[in-house]
């Protein structure tokens, strides 16, 4: 088939969204012809890996609203409106390259993968063939009871993704994707009930988030770590609907004078944490790790036992299937992507009622996994199996193989018997 993909972010050797773009259309690449929508910021990225490994049936088109190319380089140093109104226009730029595209090739259905966010339209959906959303994500909000822990800054950060997210389901335009697409997939349940309020025909909750076979099998690799100590360890931006404050309060709950807790990454809370370290005085049990290259902070998860997500909201968590791939249990609360990707098997999901319940069960879970060596092993190895049958591409690609083909394919109903 040749299929239309909308990629905004998009680009080889990248985490995140960018990494969920370019991973998508290589994948579906392999099956069908794929011409790829996506930002000039992207360009010499992909242009460079395509030099270096061509793939055949995948092409590029790159283009950016009134010549306005958005500097990735300076995300974090400038205001965040910035790329909202960037990737807005672009979906508008986007229609009308998709439409002339469309005139000269015939496409059989097109596929939005990146922003992976649900209330900002597509305005590709217009196009008179069928229409994949997603799969998207942002419908997820950090329960109300935790608000009482937040600084003011940070309640008026929720009110202002809550407002915003308000604005996106009152668009006209938004509300018209969703009911033009033949198929939504949400990355959360959160996501997908707001999605069928809005009134799409066909919801189904899957991950964004898939792992490549060649990084799936060098996650397996990874050695096993001694029993002693025992060390958990939590990834990611230091924010804070991540949760990781609510991780330092259960570790020194848990009093396990032998274990040590690792953090990685860098962001605004970091001093916050650090002082929240020293005041349950665990300072010489945690230890924090500035940001660190992809490579470095994998290394660090291999040599920890438990991964430790506590996030509020967070349609996707990277961390918790690269946690699962390398075999080690997850202990997340019961919210959000995370509480999608983790099992019972593959670790232990906690109930996000009130900070206090949440610390609590956070806490009784970092104990007993601590004492239990043969339990952080079989749920290791169930980590594994999972990741290798829901979040590999090669499970993912066959799937969206048979979704586009009943999307595209009328059914028969009629066929002459089988003549041998």
């Amino acid at each position: 088939m040749k299929i239309l993909l909308s990629a905004y972010a998009c680009e080889p050797h990248r985490g995140s969204e960018p990494g969920i773009g370019w991973n998508m259309a290589q994948a579906i690449a392999k099956h069908h012809q794929v011409c790829v929508l996506t930002s000039c910021t992207h360009r010499a990225a992909i242009e460079a890996e395509l030099a270096h490994c061509p793939i055949s049936n995948l092409k590029f088109a790159y283009f950016d609203p009134l010549g306005w190319v958005y500097d990735w380089s300076q995300e974090g140093r400038r205001p965040q409106m910035n790329v909202h109104l960037h990737y807005y226009l672009w979906q508008v730029w986007a229609y009308f390259v998709g439409r002339s595209l469309h005139r000269a090739i015939k496409f059989d259905l097109i596929h939005h993968v990146t922003y992976v966010k649900y209330q900002t339209p597509s305005f590709l959906s217009l196009l008179p063939i069928p229409f994949v959303w997603g799969p998207v994500g942002g419908g997820e909000s950090a329960p109300r009871s935790f608000w009482k822990e937040f600084t003011l800054q940070h309640k008026i950060y929720e009110m202002l993704r809550t407002a915003a997210r308000w604005l996106g389901e009152h668009d006209p335009f938004v509300r018209l994707t969703v009911q033009r697409s033949a198929i939504v997939w949400a990355t959360t349940d959160d996501t997908a009930q707001r999605l069928q309020k809005l009134g799409a025909k066909s919801v189904k909750v899957m991950s964004a988030l898939v792992l490549p076979a060649l990084e799936i099998n060098q996650l397996k690799q990874q050695p096993t770590v001694e029993d002693t100590p025992v060390r958990f360890i939590s990834m990611g931006r230091l924010l804070h609907w991540k949760g990781f404050h609510l991780g330092l309060q259960a570790f020194a709950d848990a009093h396990l004078p032998h274990a040590e807790y690792w953090i990685l990454g860098i962001g605004p809370e970091q001093q916050r944490l650090k002082n929240l370290a020293q005041a349950l005085d665990i300072t010489h049990q945690v230890k924090f790790w500035d940001r660190l290259s992809r490579e470095d902070s994998l290394q660090k998860l291999a040599r920890s036992h438990v991964l430790v997500h506590p996030s509020l909201h967070d349609s996707g968590g990277w961390v918790c299937i690269e946690a699962m791939a390398t075999g080690r249990p997850v202990i997340c609360l019961d919210l959000g992507g995370p509480g999608v990707q983790v099992t019972a098997e593959t670790g232990i999901k906690v109930l996000a009622q009130t900070p206090e319940t949440a610390t609590q069960g956070l806490a009784q879970a970092m104990k007993k996994l601590a004492h239990n060596t043969e339990l952080r092993d079989r749920m290791g190895q169930a980590g594994q199996q999972r990741i290798q049958e829901v979040y590999s591409w090669e499970s993912r690609e066959q799937h969206l193989t048979q979704v586009y083909q009943e999307l595209v394919r009328p059914v028969e109903l009629f066929k002459e018997p089988s003549k041998l």
